[in-house]
């Protein structure tokens, strides 16, 4: 009698727990799939609106840096910046379909096309930056091991999604370029006080020279790193200049 008591209850116990995983496995799979049409839905208003906040934003913000920003339209941006922006952090931008293994493969050296090097001597596209700032957060460490997975994923969308135009558009938005100081308009303003669509083109070299640690590579005073990069940034800006894909991108009405 006791043991088929105990046999009874041991099966109600098991099946208890089956139900309770399965129960979890549901929940979490509803929860993904809320995520992950909601990433969706965010993504596709992201092709028109500018993002609300980015979680690297609410960094600086909580940081103690402030978040001084101030979005403007890409073609209130001067092309210097847009050139720069291509011949530092990713000359194979106008080319590749997000990574650069696949730009690799083709003729860079075509009619009316000059020699391109790859994203930052081998850093992360503009692309994948765009994705990142706008929809993950930065870092390294650990938290750079977990990011690889939606940053693929992200990235891969805006290339279908956006066009090239939009993802430089909300890269040149959204970036950090000085403590607390995110998106081109408010950097201009921070360091030479006028609006980015008049800017040089030494001074939007400049000001692209500090990334990828603008923190620490400093516009104004201009910190050593800064002084070394602008003028290769200005050298290779002269070297893509009149190539027509990046014109195709950088062009303003």
């Amino acid at each position: 009698m006791f043991s088929d008591c105990f046999y009874f209850y041991s099966v109600m116990a098991k099946k208890k727990k089956a139900s309770g995983i399965r129960r979890f496995f549901r929940i979490l799979l509803r929860v993904i799939l809320i995520m992950f049409v909601s990433s969706l839905l965010y993504l596709v208003m992201c092709r028109w609106v500018n993002p609300p906040v980015t979680m690297t934003q609410l960094g600086g913000l909580f940081g103690g840096y402030g978040l001084k920003r101030d979005y403007v339209n890409y073609d209130n941006i001067s092309r210097n910046v847009k050139l720069a922006a291509i011949a530092s952090e990713d000359q194979l931008f106008p080319e590749h379909n997000g990574f650069d293994w696949k730009a690799m493969d083709k003729s860079l050296n075509g009619p009316h096309k000059k020699k391109r090097v790859p994203a930052g001597g081998g850093a992360s596209t503009i692309s994948q930056q765009t994705a990142k700032n706008v929809f993950l957060w930065q870092g390294s460490g650990w938290g750079r091991y977990v990011r690889k997975a939606p940053e693929f994923y992200f990235t891969q969308l805006i290339e279908w999604t956006w066009g090239k135009r939009r993802i430089m558009d909300v890269y040149l938005n959204v970036i950090e370029m000085g403590p607390g100081i995110f998106g081109i308009e408010a950097a201009s303003q921070k360091y030479f006080h006028k609006h980015a669509k008049n800017l040089s083109r030494a001074e939007a070299a400049m000001i692209i020279a500090c990334l990828p640690n603008p923190k620490e590579y400093t516009v104004v005073p201009m910190s050593a790193k800064v002084r070394w990069r602008y003028a290769h940034i200005m050298d290779q800006m002269d070297n893509l200049e009149g190539d027509e894909d990046v014109e195709a991108i950088i062009k303003t009405p």
